[in-house]
């Protein structure tokens, strides 16, 4: 059996020192955003305290499905290169960027350079950058498979991008771990589902990626972005195909959204008899103790 955890939306904090040039840009509404309501309500203890509980939990490998950062300051690169060298070392962690990881232009290109050592698919000699995506690494009998959806956006805005370049790489990487008897998890931040994020926030491109899993088919897709534990199903070649999305890692109790969660994947089977089952272990109430929200069996 293959333990595959996932968590998103970190969102780390404090941020570090801002200064009026820094904000001359869209990073002012993110920044008055931050003041009015992400400062109460993500927080260090929570996203501690989630980590605690998954590394306890031992898995095998661990997807963070993007927005490590809240505006893509420099210091908030190096903030979150070093938090993912605290999570675990590149060969056991996989990142997939979000919309906030690339805030304003320029910023993706440093992250994913800090970072590229969590999004380097196996076999690759090329540094990680937005154009190498996606991104493969079999890990067991698990092919993972990164997605890129971000992209900076004007004020207010924060739609996500799946071209036509990425779709035809991701085709072949489905094919190559199908023929591998590999089961496939496919990460993006954006949910690749109609009606999941308001119109502002949707991914553009959601028929194109539907399509390249109606034709190559996947066992699972993993997303962040909405800050919601979701579940949605769209049509894969060898039929349903789950679509999980988890609440913000670094979400406290008393905000608008779900406190903080991480999801817990349990993987066995072989090609073409997989068995997939989700448990959600999250913030319960009782300070920051974290315990089990729910179990599902997703495949199988």
């Amino acid at each position: 059996m293959f333990r595959l955890a996932h968590l998103s939306d970190i969102h780390l904090g404090p941020l570090p020192a801002v200064t009026y040039r820094d904000l001359i840009s869209k990073r002012i509404t993110g920044y008055i955003n931050w003041r009015r309501n992400r400062a109460a309500n993500l927080h260090e203890g929570v996203i501690d305290a989630i980590v605690a509980d998954l590394k306890a939990s031992k898995p095998d490998h661990t997807i963070v499905s993007g927005d490590l950062m809240n505006l893509a300051l420099d210091g908030e690169i190096e903030l979150s290169r070093l938090w993912l060298e605290n999570l675990g070392k590149p060969n056991d962690v996989s990142v997939v960027p979000g919309n906030h990881d690339a805030y304003v232009p320029g910023s993706i290109d440093r992250a994913c350079k800090s970072w590229g050592a969590w999004m380097h698919g196996d076999g690759e000699k090329e540094p990680a950058r937005i154009g190498k995506f996606p991104f493969m690494r079999v890990r067991g009998n698990v092919a993972i498979i990164g997605v890129s959806s971000s992209r900076a956006t004007g004020p207010f805005m924060a739609s996500g991008f799946f071209g036509e370049a990425q779709a035809k790489r991701l085709g072949k990487m489905l094919d190559t771990a199908k023929e591998n008897g590999h089961c496939r998890v496919v990460a993006i931040h954006h949910p690749p589902v109609r009606g999941a994020a308001p119109a502002h926030k949707r991914l553009l491109g959601i028929g194109r990626f539907q399509k390249v899993i109606e034709r190559h088919g996947a066992e699972l897709v993993l997303h962040g972005h909405t800050h919601l534990p979701t579940a949605y199903e769209i049509s894969g070649k060898h039929g349903p195909v789950p679509v999980i999305g988890v609440a913000a890692a670094g979400q406290a109790f008393g905000g608008k959204k779900p406190a903080a969660q991480y999801n817990l994947l349990e993987i066995e089977g072989h090609s073409g008899s997989w068995r997939i089952a989700l448990t959600r272990r999250g913030l319960n109430g009782n300070g920051m103790e974290i315990a089990t929200v729910e179990q599902r069996v997703l495949k199988g």
